[in-house]
């Protein structure tokens, strides 16, 4: 790419959005072009490829296929590919038009085609510059509302912030649920070892109810105070527990105007938040185009900058506009998220890898895993194209995983002998002098021993009685990845999310897929709406519009709890 990263308008209509990016050689199904059969055949002519055999082959295996940037390292090495195989997969990505997708992404073109907006996660970090929507430039709105949020969190964090008593609050606590809880928690659990000692901060996200209930139990409602984030202020989770919340002050401080003092609103909705009780100077705008599962660099991460302090927030924010800079400018053949969407491409498109693992190696990022779920799986669970035909090949894998050392103890087992080729990406800090030196070695050599077992796996021994040992074999060859940050900093953890950002929008990209909407998710909401509603019916059993299975669970739960 000869990008130079300044984003600027190139706005259109939908319309001719639509019509442009049909034209840009993605009208027919991607496993119809020549560049994806060449893959296939590719992918034949390596029936046997071993990994030992290629790092045996090839001294300089690690060096060719590991990119740096900053202060993260990209272990691409121990993946069954070789240098043609990159150069295949390169191959696709140009001919699907990713260059161009890249441009129409960062300079606020209208890339969310079903809800005709765009998708300007990469604006919200940026410290200066244009982005048109509307003829409107929203980098100037966004700082300033970045300025609201360092006022908020620094008068929380002085103490300043009072209750309807008059004591300072000393307990935030976030109710929120899916991107307006998986960002910012994971991003607090990260840092948790700096937060702020005056005032705590919480997340609730839970539905049933056990959640919000056992954690209210713990506060003083005199110093907690609720920060209420749903894009639509619509949330059936996130408003149950608000009420909930709400009702809890009230019953122990009154129902009076300086209630208000306890509610902070993060939404794209003004109106539903005044009616709420939520006063204007203490709401927060979440503007259309910033998707959930993106929004962490938003006032969505308005409790990431009262926990850690807004220049921490910033430092993210510093890590993500890197990231963004290398994905925009850098040729795809170095691009660490195009080269990392190109390689779970080659597993689940080609090897029929239909899952695929991550695995965090320090406890601060075992979130992690359960954010990288929602953003690729929510982005990229997809059966129909932009052209509105259903595809023909997999799209987004199942991605899963846990905290490293512990999964070691509980499904590694599969991984290493299973009957499922699970592709691996390790991720692991490699300085961490906040814990005793024995722990962080312990950690770091078991993660580096997990991905070389991996690959070697275990020959079969001859026993006492001259019989191969089988139950100890198995042959290895498996793939991994191993990310490495050398510290754990807001920076650097900026640049790792931002990354996976981009990964799963190269995907889309290849995939001819919206990574953008999420309709599947909006039924499931007007469903449980309807059902909830429906259920105040006296005749509710007569409801013809149900199916059985639903109407008699209903039932069992009436009767169990009458």
């Amino acid at each position: 790419m000869n990008n130079k990263y300044s984003p600027n308008n190139k706005s259109s209509d939908i319309t001719e959005f639509l019509d442009g990016y049909k034209t840009m050689k993605l009208k027919d199904s991607v496993v119809e072009r020549p560049e994806w059969q060449s893959l296939q055949r590719h992918k034949q002519s390596l029936a046997d490829m071993n990994l030992q055999h290629l790092f045996a082959e090839d001294d300089g295996r690690f060096e060719k296929f590991s990119f740096r940037f900053n202060d993260l390292l990209y272990d691409f090495s121990k993946n069954l590919i070789d240098s043609h195989t990159l150069e295949l997969l390169v191959d696709l990505a140009e001919a699907t038009g990713l260059n161009d997708r890249i441009n129409a992404l960062f300079s606020g073109e209208p890339v969310n085609v079903t809800e005709n907006r765009p998708a300007l996660h990469t604006a919200l970090r940026m410290s200066s510059g244009q982005v048109m929507v509307n003829g409107n430039n929203v980098v100037p709105e966004i700082i300033a509302i970045r300025e609201k949020m360092r006022d908020i969190s620094e008068r929380l964090r002085a103490g300043l912030w009072l209750g309807s008593t008059g004591k300072p609050i000393t307990t935030v606590v976030n109710l929120g649920v899916g991107g307006s809880d998986l960002g910012p928690r994971m991003v607090c659990q990260a840092f948790k070892h700096q937060a702020s000692v005056n005032v705590k901060v919480l997340f609730v996200s839970s539905i049933d109810g056990n959640e919000v209930v056992d954690t209210l139990k713990k506060l003083n409602p005199e110093t907690t105070l609720f920060i209420i984030c749903s894009k639509s202020f619509t949330t059936v989770d996130t408003l149950a527990n608000a009420e909930t919340a709400k009702q809890w002050l009230i019953e122990s401080l009154g129902n009076n105007s300086s209630l208000a003092n306890h509610f902070i609103g993060v939404s794209g909705s003004p109106e539903k938040m005044a009616n709420f009780g939520i006063d204007y100077e203490r709401q927060l705008p979440v503007w259309d185009w910033v998707g959930g599962r993106y929004s962490v660099w938003s006032t969505v991460g308005l409790s990431v900058a009262i926990s850690l302090g807004m220049n921490e927030f910033e430092k993210l924010l510093l890590g993500a506009t890197e990231a963004d800079k290398h994905f925009f400018e850098t040729a795809f053949t170095k691009n660490i998220p195009v080269i990392q969407a190109l390689v779970s491409i080659w597993y689940n498109n080609f090897h029929g890898a239909s899952t695929q693992v991550i695995l965090p190696y320090d406890h601060r990022l075992h979130v992690l895993p359960a954010f990288l779920q929602q953003l690729e799986m929510e982005s990229n669970g997809k059966s129909v194209t932009l052209n509105g035909s259903e595809v023909s090949f997999n799209t987004a894998p199942i991605i899963w995983g846990e905290f490293g050392p512990n999964a070691q103890h509980a499904f590694y087992q599969l991984l290493h002998q299973g009957t499922h080729f699970v592709p691996v990406e390790f991720i692991a800090v490699a300085d961490n002098t906040a814990v005793p030196e024995k722990h962080q070695e312990l950690a770091l050599a078991n993660c580096f021993a997990q991905s070389r077992a991996l690959m070697e796996g275990q020959p079969a021994v001859t026993n006492d009685n001259g019989c191969r040992d089988m139950p100890r074999y198995y042959p290895g060859n498996k793939p991994s990845t191993t990310i490495l940050l050398r510290e754990l900093t807001p920076e650097n953890l900026g640049s790792l999310i931002a990354f996976y950002e981009h990964k799963v929008f190269v995907q889309s990209v290849i995939w001819n897929i919206n990574p953008f909407d999420q309709w599947g998710v909006e039924l499931g909401k007007q469903l449980a709406w309807q059902l909830q509603s429906d259920q105040l019916d006296p005749a509710f059993h007569l409801q013809p519009s149900y199916d059985d299975s639903t109407l008699g669970l209903i039932a069992f739960v009436r009767k169990v709890s009458t």
